[in-house]
């Protein structure tokens, strides 16, 4: 069997596996390595636990964490920022030679609860790492899938909010989406998918992008406050999922070392497969290493 046929039954859920048990807005814009992810070796899906069975021996909550005096912490600040690069979002990674690090979004809600099964299948024939932000709908939409993605080590799961709302303390809107409206709301949009993904994972996620990938400088505390780093990029990959073959392709070719590139995996009719497909080769071609979020 090859790399491509054994990674696609590993990821996609037949109605066998659904009868078993084990299935439980697009975006606006557009792993220093995890202990867990590094010692579990890539398992077939019998052999994945179920949400269910790691939420039973895992704390949800990471000791010392308190979503509500988080929340209250902030209650009256007024944000004076906007955006997706302030102070405190990590937009690039510290290297010593051309590395980058890839990152895909899957952004869930109605028409955007599909898997681009061939750019997860091209990066695991070709041992590309890369993390994963997962939005709770998405997850929710099929608990199964994203369980054989926690399981493979060459990805980390990320956190990609609850709603997918930009992340604000006064409703900041971005991309015709309403933002968060109070300090309870931005913890609300960050806490509930952290739980959901320690849940599934049975770790807490280390990073976090907010819908749209903005914020406010206040909701950026937060994010920093509740345990998570908050994440943006520095290449724009697909734009949403919009881009052509040609234009993700020309868009990873303006990469430099310490990029972190932003891209979409949940709609397969895109041409964000067919550009990396083409792009990322290249890339490794001109000495380019594909590494973790540190």
């Amino acid at each position: 069997m090859s790399v491509p046929e054994l990674s696609r039954r590993r990821l996609l859920v037949s109605s066998a596996v659904a009868a078993a048990g084990f299935v439980a807005a697009a975006c606006g814009h557009p792993q220093n390595n995890s202990p867990v992810a590094n010692s579990a070796a890539p398992q077939p899906a019998s052999a994945v636990p179920t949400s269910d069975a790691v939420a039973a021996r895992v704390p949800v909550a990471r000791p010392g964490v308190s979503p509500q005096a988080v929340a209250a912490r902030y209650t009256g600040r007024r944000p004076t920022r906007w955006g997706m690069d302030l102070d405190g979002i990590t937009t690039t990674i510290p290297v010593t030679g051309k590395q980058m690090a890839l990152t895909f979004d899957a952004c869930g809600g109605p028409g955007n609860n599909e898997i681009n099964d061939d750019l997860i299948d091209f990066l695991i024939a070709h041992e590309i790492p890369a993390t994963l932000f997962l939005n709770k709908r998405w997850i929710d939409a099929d608990p199964g899938r994203a369980s054989r993605l926690a399981a493979d080590p060459l990805f980390e799961l990320a956190n990609h909010g609850t709603r997918h709302c930009p992340l604000s303390v006064n409703g900041h809107a971005a991309y015709d989406i309403d933002g968060t409206m109070s300090p309870q709301q931005a913890v609300d949009e960050v806490w509930g998918n952290h739980e959901r993904l320690t849940q599934l994972t049975g770790q807490p996620p280390r990073f976090f992008r907010a819908g749209t990938a903005h914020y406010d400088e206040v909701a950026v505390a937060i994010v920093h406050d509740l345990g998570e780093t908050p994440v943006g990029f520095s290449v724009n990959a697909d734009a949403g999922a919009t881009y052509t073959a040609a234009q993700v392709r020309k868009a990873m070719s303006e990469v430099t070392p310490g990029a972190i590139s932003i891209g979409h995996m949940h709609r397969p009719q895109s041409g964000t497969a067919p550009g990396m497909s083409a792009a990322l080769p290249a890339l490794r071609a001109a000495g380019y290493e594909f590494v973790k979020l540190p």
